[in-house]
């Protein structure tokens, strides 16, 4: 794949010092120092070399292969948005986001390596940004080759994306917004979670959207991102999700899954500079727990 990136600054920089300011991982620096290609105005540079103000960097990186353990799926996707860099997806619920040890044949990552072969695309190697539970609807983000994923990667461990989410909880909720702030730890199962002093820091920020008789339509945006983090959050509080078996909710109020959907994420996208915002509809299964 081609890159071009102009120096913006008014310094004169190592073209090194220049990529990591871009957000390159070191890691994928090492990559291109062995096998990538760097020009400017035409002349071949290496990361030891300057980029000056206003230069434009054509950068060419190898292909990611196919990992042959994880097959092309062909089935559909909901694109909601794409272009050279990012795919933005509606995910169903019941389709897990990446192969697992009960199904390595058709997931997102293997229903995106199908779109990216279609395309004829030379990265073959989808990069989950934003993984969903399996049985959590909504927005996804995917980063369609390694330079996008590293250069995410900031806004990643900062927590700057920001996911917004819709869910049905149980039970009359006495405030109509707050803040969560309850660390999450795996159980010794590791499948559940649960709150502990010795996990890890988890901050869910909610407000309720509609009160009904006995459960709650809320907005809930995560400002950490840990597994489980808002069925756990809110099972805690004493208001689990209708139809989250997982963490005790109510089975028998017109859903078969969590409901939870993600409904909408915003980022920078740090190739353009651009801040991204994108949003999906609920899905049918929650769309009609309002006129239950």
């Amino acid at each position: 794949m081609i890159m071009t990136m102009q120096n913006a600054t008014s310094e004169r920089l190592k073209i090194k010092a220049f990529l990591v300011s871009k957000g390159f991982s070191h890691r994928l620096i090492s990559s291109i120092k062995k096998s990538g290609m760097l020009r400017i105005d035409g002349q071949k540079k290496t990361t030891a070399d300057f980029i000056e103000s206003g230069d434009i960097l054509n950068l060419r990186l190898p292909k990611e292969k196919s990992d042959p353990n994880v097959p092309f799926s062909f089935e559909p996707l909901t694109v909601v948005f794409e272009d050279a860099n990012w795919l933005v997806i509606d995910k169903p619920a019941g389709l897990p986001s990446v192969p697992g040890p009960s199904n390595r044949d058709d997931t997102v990552v293997n229903r995106v390596k199908g779109h990216l072969k279609n395309q004829g695309s030379q990265d073959l190697v989808p990069h989950v940004i934003t993984r969903l539970d399996r049985f959590t609807s909504g927005v996804m983000l995917i980063a369609k080759n390694r330079l996008a994923a590293s250069v995410l990667s900031p806004q990643i461990e900062q927590h700057t994306i920001q996911k917004k989410y819709r869910a049905f909880v149980s039970g009359r909720l006495t405030e109509k917004q707050g803040l969560i702030d309850k660390p999450i730890a795996k159980t010794a199962d590791g499948i559940h979670r649960e709150i502990s002093e010795d996990g890890q820091q988890a901050q869910t920020r909610f407000q309720v959207i509609h009160q009904y008789e006995n459960f709650a339509e809320v907005e809930a945006e995560l400002l950490t991102g840990r597994t489980h983090q808002i069925r756990v959050h809110f099972t805690i509080l004493g208001h689990p999700l209708l139809g989250d078996k997982l963490y005790g909710g109510p089975l028998d109020m017109g859903i078969t899954r969590q409901a939870l959907h993600a409904e909408s994420l915003t980022f920078t996208d740090p190739l353009t500079d651009r801040e991204q915002t994108f949003k999906v509809k609920l899905p049918e299964d929650m769309e009609q727990l309002k006129h239950v």
